[in-house]
């Protein structure tokens, strides 16, 4: 980095009082709060009763909130609270490090498997988000864990047992899925290959000017599904009927959605759904989102359930999940989905 530039916005903060120009976001792309919905809540499935006779009925909900929304949240999820605490307080504590400690965790190569960077893909972009982030890949464990950070002391321990319990949802809610689309119930777990599993650790600065500038703009996951831990703090926005709707954080919940390699595999029966992250004037946010992903080399293909040659003919075309990933980074985030590139 060149002289006094700042790689990361969270020390390039403190030193500004307006937004530096390369956040400005073009007008027909900013956050438009004033437009957003803020009264409406998506849908919350209790999986207490997934194991049990009552499954049938805890499916139907997750089948209806996939199709009708591609995102719901979830409670009675089984990763314990204290699990939960220590990983939202050892991130908070990572990015209060200072930075020089920081930094030796930076790396603006999109495909190391564990990173710090800012905003998206700094190399590609044109408009830089108001974010910076931890990047992990985090399965099979023990081939990343000894990549992760060492500082926090704790960083390692409670990320990895954080890492175990969000894949055991997963895992979980994959079959659920299957089962919601009358699928054989190891069906996505067989469709994904060996399995793969990142997360993130997002932190969004204060921001002086939020309603110029995005903390991630419009975009479809390109995994299987995600699973977001936020903090108090306010930020996610879904897309519905073509209104942006404020997610507001409920304490011990998951969010859960749909990513492009599940909209593959139902066909579009289930759809990835475009949703966004914007940023505030008083209070830094973070948020940890868990991508469930296929292995690299699994091949994607609809489920031969979801087809017919007359009424319901494949869409997209078969391809590895490594041909897709790399696509999906190279033309960054994008209000059109990548899986275009990929129909038939």
């Amino acid at each position: 980095m060149a002289g006094t530039m700042k790689p990361l916005l969270t020390d390039l903060v403190s030193a500004v009082s307006s937004v530096p120009p390369n956040f400005i976001r073009p007008e027909f792309d900013r956050p438009n709060l004033h437009d957003v919905i803020s009264d409406h809540s998506i849908p919350v499935v209790d999986l207490q009763h997934l194991e049990g006779p009552n499954r049938s009925g805890v499916v139907k909900a997750i089948g209806r909130a996939c199709q009708n929304y591609g995102f719901f949240q979830v409670k009675n999820h089984g990763v314990p609270n204290e699990v939960i605490d220590k990983m939202m307080h050892v991130s908070k504590e990572f990015f209060h490090l200072p930075e020089s400690e920081r930094l030796k965790n930076y790396s603006d190569d999109p495909m190391k498997t564990t990173r710090l960077s800012t905003s998206f893909n700094v190399r590609t972009e044109n408009v830089s988000s108001w974010r910076d982030y931890l990047r992990l890949h985090c399965y099979p464990l023990e081939d990343y864990v000894d990549e992760w950070p060492t500082n926090p002391p704790s960083f390692r321990e409670d990320t990895a047992e954080y890492c175990k319990n969000t894949r055991r949802l997963a895992l979980t809610l994959l079959e659920a899925i299957s089962e919601s689309l009358g699928l054989e119930k190891d069906y996505m777990n067989s469709a994904l290959g060996k399995h793969a599993q990142h997360m993130a650790i997002n932190y969004y600065p204060p921001c002086p000017e939020p309603e110029l500038t995005l903390g991630l703009p419009g975009h479809a996951d390109p995994n299987a599904i995600t699973i977001l831990l936020q903090d108090d703090v306010p930020g996610l926005q879904v897309l519905k009927d073509g209104k942006w709707i404020a997610v507001n954080p409920i304490p011990y919940t998951f969010i859960v959605n749909i990513g492009d390699q599940i909209q593959v595999l139902s066909n579009d029966r289930y759809k990835s759904v475009l949703h966004r992250a914007v940023v505030n004037c008083k209070a830094e946010r973070i948020s940890i989102p868990t991508f469930y992903c296929p292995s690299p080399d699994a091949m994607i293909r609809a489920a031969p359930l979801m087809t017919d040659p007359v009424q319901h003919p494949s869409i997209y075309r078969n391809f590895t999940y490594s041909e897709y990933y790399e696509k999906f980074w190279k033309r960054g985030l994008n209000a059109e989905t990548c899986l275009d590139m990929f129909k038939i």
